[in-house]
């Protein structure tokens, strides 16, 4: 089993890959293979809904790594994607990443475990975090929670690391993870997924 933990800060090695490895550290203790990918500095295309990834199953803009990350998050058994907080919300390239990466894509990510891990100086991770699950509420995820929400405090990766409680809450969720994961093989030899309902849709424009 492997969990695909996305970095979404512009920072390689900053605050959130300090809280994601913490994250992945755990996971690793428990038996369960990590991959971090992080999403990079270069300008993020927004979606611009044009709906060719219906038929391909790939964007049409490659000149980023969305494509590299479609396949990593197919691949995956569980996501966990990590953003910094600005203006009480995640990192814009990151919000245009998973724009792209969630339209129209997102059935092949049903069922899978997911989380998201912010990291702030001081306030705004609560709607960064609601944000960034609201990506998997959408997809017919399964969201993963932890003993706190999931976030961590510190400017730089040495203050993060005297967040205790955060490092405690980043190990919790990555220990809930694993049980999931480990839940979802054993129920997948005698609990068949749910039945989808052919999709309706509801114009409220009349």
């Amino acid at each position: 089993m492997k969990v695909l933990l996305i970095n979404g800060s512009p920072h390689k090695e900053g605050s959130v890959f300090t809280a994601l490895s913490e994250v992945a550290g755990e996971l690793n203790k428990q038996g369960i293979e990590t991959e971090v990918f992080h999403i990079g500095t270069q300008p993020i295309m927004g979606c611009t809904a044009c709906r060719a990834c219906a038929e391909t199953g790939y964007c049409v803009y490659k000149n980023d790594p969305v494509n590299e990350c479609v396949d990593l998050a197919n691949k995956a058994d569980g996501i966990i994607v990590g953003s910094p907080v600005y203006y009480a919300s995640p990192n814009g390239a990151l919000c245009a990443f998973l724009d792209r990466m969630f339209y129209l894509k997102s059935s092949k990510y049903a069922y899978k475990p997911a989380a998201a891990v912010v990291n702030c100086r001081r306030g705004g991770a609560s709607t960064a975090f609601d944000v960034l699950n609201k990506y998997f509420t959408i997809s017919n995820m399964l969201v993963v929670g932890s003993q706190y929400w999931n976030d961590t405090h510190g400017t730089e990766p040495g203050e993060v690391k005297q967040d205790l409680e955060g490092l405690q809450t980043m190990r919790t969720l990555a220990r809930n993870m694993a049980w999931l994961l480990k839940c979802l093989e054993v129920a997948k030899a005698t609990v068949p997924y749910p039945v989808k309902e052919p999709r309706q849709s509801t114009s409220f424009i009349r």
